[in-house]
C-alpha cells in the first residue's frame, strides 16, 4: 500500500470528512425524531492497515447524562451497514478515490470497550 495514501487515510481529519460530526445528530433525528434522544456520538477511527486490509472503527462515545449501555448498541452493525446517513458504500467509494481497490467490506460485532465507549470494527479487504 502506498505510504502517502495510508498516511492520509489514517488521519483523523480525513476520517471526519467520511463521517462528519453532525451525522450523529442527523442519525438520531431520523431514528427517534429528536437528536437529543441520542445516547452517543459516532466517530470513525483508524485502527490499522497492511497490504490486505484496513481496519477502522465506529466509536460510539457516550453523551453526557445518557446511558450508552442502555442503548442496544449490539444491533447497530446491521443498522449501520445499510443506513443512508452512515453511508458505508459512500465511504468506501471515497477511500477508493485515494487509489485503493476495496474487494469487500464488513462490520464486526459491537465490543463494549467501557461503559462510555462501544466500538464497531469496520474491515476493508483490499484487492
Amino acid at each position: 500500500m502506498d505510504q502517502a495514501v495510508l498516511e492520509q487515510i489514517s488521519r483523523q481529519d480525513y476520517l471526519d470528512t467520511l463521517l462528519p460530526a453532525e451525522i450523529s445528530d442527523q442519525f438520531f433525528e431520523a431514528l427517534y425524531g429528536d437528536k437529543s434522544d441520542g445516547a452517543y456520538d459516532i466517530r470513525l477511527e483508524f485502527i490499522s492497515a497492511d497490504d490486505k486490509r484496513i481496519v477502522l472503527a465506529f466509536n460510539l462515545i457516550q453523551r453526557p447524562g445518557k446511558c450508552l449501555v442502555c442503548s442496544l448498541t449490539y444491533g447497530l452493525p446491521n443498522v449501520f451497514s445499510r443506513h443512508p446517513l452512515i453511508n458505508i458504500n459512500g465511504m468506501v467509494k471515497k477511500i477508493e478515490e485515494k487509489g485503493l481497490k476495496i474487494k469487500k467490506w464488513q462490520l464486526g460485532d459491537t465490543a463494549e470497550e467501557s461503559a462510555s465507549l462501544h466500538i464497531i470494527p469496520f474491515f476493508l479487504d483490499l484487492e
